[in-house]
Parts: C-alpha cells; structure tokens; sequence
C-alpha cells in the first residue's frame, strides 16, 4: 500500500512540474492542481495508512488513524478549489487583454524594425 501511494505521490509531483514547465496558461493551471493533490496525499498518507481504522480512539481497538492530517487535506481542498477559481479568471483576464495566453514575461515585438525596411 505504501509503495502504491509513494508512486501515485511521484506521478502527480512529475506530471505537475511537466505541465508547469509549458508556459502555457491552462497547462500551468492543471500543473498547479496535480502539485497540489500530490501535497494532499502527502498529507492524507502522514496520518497513517490502514484500512477500516477510525479516526477516533475506541476502547478496545489498537488501530486508529490519526485525524489531524484528514482535517489539514480537508481545508487544503477548500483553500486550493478557492485559489484554482481566482487563477481561472486571472488568467481568462489576461488572455482576453492580449489574445495570447503565453506565460512568459517576454513580449514579442511585433513592429517592423528600421533594419528590415531598407
């Protein structure tokens, strides 16, 4: 099981840098949400990985999970769901500022030079 999650985490960790790295706006969107499922596992695997444990001490029962790491990925849900719709519309603004959706800083000058005139 624990060899299952570590992969899961690494394949949502490599496909969130591969699409951050596109410098394009929806690919670094998608980019920013498998990072942040891959922090949510993370998270989530922290409190301990059994099956059919509850998250509450029972008299009697040896096995628990801990409940703080299942409260932390709850928020963290919430905060990144909020934060995705803000750089949604953030980059929705920009791209119908400029009809590009390019991420990069560098503008491409699109304005004859005196060199190419002559």
């Amino acid at each position: 099981m624990e060899f299952l999650v570590a992969s899961a985490i690494g394949i949502l960790t490599a496909g969130g840098i591969y699409l951050l790295l596109r410098l394009r706006t929806f690919p670094v969107i998608l980019g920013i949400s498998l990072l942040t499922y891959a922090v949510n596992v993370f998270l989530f695997a922290s409190g301990r990985l059994t099956i059919g444990a509850s998250p509450i001490l029972i008299k009697g029962v040896e096995t628990y999970t801990d409940p703080l790491p299942q409260a932390l990925v709850l928020t963290a849900i919430v905060i990144s769901f909020g934060m995705t719709a803000v750089i949604v519309m953030i980059a929705l603004g920009a791209f119908l500022g400029s009809n590009d959706d390019h991420v990069d800083d560098q503008p491409e000058d699109d304005a004859p030079r005196a060199e190419d005139a002559t």
